[in-house]
């Protein structure tokens, strides 16, 4: 019995989720890799008396290879506001941004022919690693995170998160009219919380050890314990309220820092990518001046 070939539909389908890292069948992963093996391979080849330098003709011709790399890697940002298909498809333009940005590695180290010291090319050479070590995280973190951002999720928005919790805090305020002034004080606390308070760390540590609707929840069943023939119906109510409202907060601030840590890598790699062209600058000047 003959199989049915696939439907283009579904090819078509697989093709548009194919992830960058395996576009076109991890095409600029091989390109990348056959650049590094043809670089290495020269490198071991030729002879350069006394040995391999960034200032012999051989570390130009790498030096000019890695220069015009990394003035095209650059380009992806502006590359970024088109949404287009096919072979230049900004999927494809980001797979060859990963794999010929660290066949940098190859080619920026073979280039200073591992002559480094204290000065301006070395610094150079310092930040490309750093733009490239941001990289990487970047593709870790959006190879993994996205699917973790919308297991937590659970079919909601984060607007719809925060009005869950607006709604709690709706039913803490009216559960909390009949309580004594201490009792209520508490809920208050609770109420003023910021679901966005925190510092970065915070933020990305997940970890919120000022948490008011913690600290309201914890002390109510401090007294309700030292005091456990009160009975009091409201006190009950409210603390299942904010057992609610810790648990969606929590998914909200899980939310936030899985959304942290697929930006943040950006406040290092853009600002060390700005560095690195200023100090290739420099280099590609002095280089020249000195020559």
């Amino acid at each position: 019995m003959a199989t049915r070939a696939p439907s283009p539909r579904r090819a078509k389908g697989e093709t548009l989720h194919d992830g960058f890292l395996r576009h076109a069948n991890f095409r600029w992963l091989k390109i990348a890799g056959l650049l590094c093996l043809l670089v290495i391979a020269s490198y071991l080849m030729i002879d350069i008396t006394p040995r391999h330098n960034g200032g012999s003709w051989y570390g130009y011709m790498l030096g000019t290879i890695g220069v015009g790399l990394i003035l095209w890697l650059t380009l992806l940002g502006l590359r970024k506001r088109a949404m287009t298909r096919g072979r230049w498809s900004l999927k494809a333009w980001t797979s060859a941004h990963v794999y010929l940005g660290l066949s940098l590695i190859v080619i920026g180290t073979l280039h200073t022919g591992f002559q480094l010291g204290w000065n301006v090319h070395t610094l150079a050479y310092v930040l490309m690693m750093l733009v490239i070590l941001s990289g990487l995280f970047g593709i870790i973190v959006y190879a993994t995170l996205p699917t973790a951002l919308s297991n937590n999720r659970a079919e909601m928005t984060q607007v719809q998160m925060l009005e869950a919790i607006r709604a709690i805090d709706r039913q803490l305020h009216d559960a909390a009219q009949p309580l004594p002034q201490a009792h209520a004080s508490l809920v208050r606390l609770s109420l003023d919380d910021d679901p966005f308070g925190g510092s970065l760390i915070a933020r990305l540590s997940g970890r919120y050890p000022r948490c008011a609707t913690a600290a309201a929840q914890a002390a109510l069943r401090h007294w309700t314990g030292d005091h456990p023939d009160t009975g009091e119906e409201p006190l009950e109510r409210i603390d299942a309220l904010l057992e609610r409202k810790q648990a969606m907060l929590a998914r909200l601030r899980r939310h936030l820092r899985l959304k942290a840590l697929l930006e943040v890598w950006l406040y290092v790699h853009v600002p060390a990518t700005f560095a690195l062209l200023a100090a290739l600058t420099a280099h590609i000047v002095s280089v020249f001046f000195y020559w």
